[in-house]
C-alpha cells in the first residue's frame, strides 16, 4: 500500500511537474511595448493654444520674410536698372540699401528663430504633458500586463519589434487626442 502511495506521488509529481516548470518558465517572459513618444507628442499639443500660437508666430515670421525678400528682389531689380541705364550714383544708393537691408533680415531671421525656438522648447518642457503621459503608460501598462515600455526615439537600444507591442495609438486615444 505504502508502495502504491508512493507511486501515486511519483506518477503525479511527473505530471504536474513539467506543468509548473512550463508555468513558471512563461512566467519569466518579459511582455513589452513600444511607443512613439514624438507621434504622442504632436498629438497632444497639435490642437493646444500654445501650439497655435507658435504655428501663427512661426506664419507671421514667415509673412515678414517673404515680404522684406521682395522688398530685397525690387531693390536688386533697380540697382539692375540703374546700372543699364548709366546711372551709377543711383546703382551705389540701391546697393548701399540692399545691403542694409540684408543685414536687417538677418538679424531679424535670428531673433524670430531664437524667439521660436524658445516657444518651442517651453512646449516641449511644459509640466502638464509629461506628468499626464506617464500616468497614461503606467495604466496602459498595467492593464495591458507590460512590465515595460520603450521609447522609440531611445531606438538606438531596439534593434527590432513587432508592429503588435506598439501601443502609441493606445496612449493617444486614452489621452483623449
Amino acid at each position: 500500500m505504502k508502495r502504491s502511495k508512493y507511486l501515486a506521488l511519483m506518477l503525479l509529481f511527473s505530471l504536474f511537474g513539467g506543468s509548473i516548470r512550463l508555468f513558471a518558465q512563461t512566467q519569466m517572459i518579459t511582455k513589452f511595448a513600444v511607443v512613439d513618444t514624438a507621434r504622442v507628442y504632436q498629438a497632444y499639443f497639435r490642437n493646444s493654444s500654445p501650439a497655435r500660437n507658435y504655428d501663427n508666430k512661426k506664419e507671421e515670421f514667415q509673412a515678414e520674410v517673404n515680404r522684406l525678400t521682395q522688398e530685397l528682389q525690387q531693390l536688386h531689380d533697380q540697382m539692375l536698372s540703374s546700372e543699364a541705364a548709366g546711372d551709377n550714383e543711383r546703382a551705389l544708393e540701391l546697393q548701399s540699401e540692399i545691403s542694409r537691408k540684408t543685414d536687417y533680415i538677418n538679424e531679424y531671421a535670428g531673433a524670430k528663430n531664437a524667439e521660436l525656438e524658445a516657444l518651442k522648447n517651453s512646449l516641449q518642457n511644459t509640466d502638464e504633458f509629461y506628468p499626464r503621459l506617464y500616468a497614461t503608460l503606467e495604466r496602459i501598462a498595467e492593464t495591458g500586463g507590460y512590465s515595460m515600455v520603450l521609447s522609440l526615439q531611445q531606438a538606438n537600444a531596439i534593434l527590432w519589434y513587432s508592429p503588435a507591442v506598439d501601443i502609441t495609438n493606445e496612449v493617444i486615444n486614452q489621452l483623449g487626442l
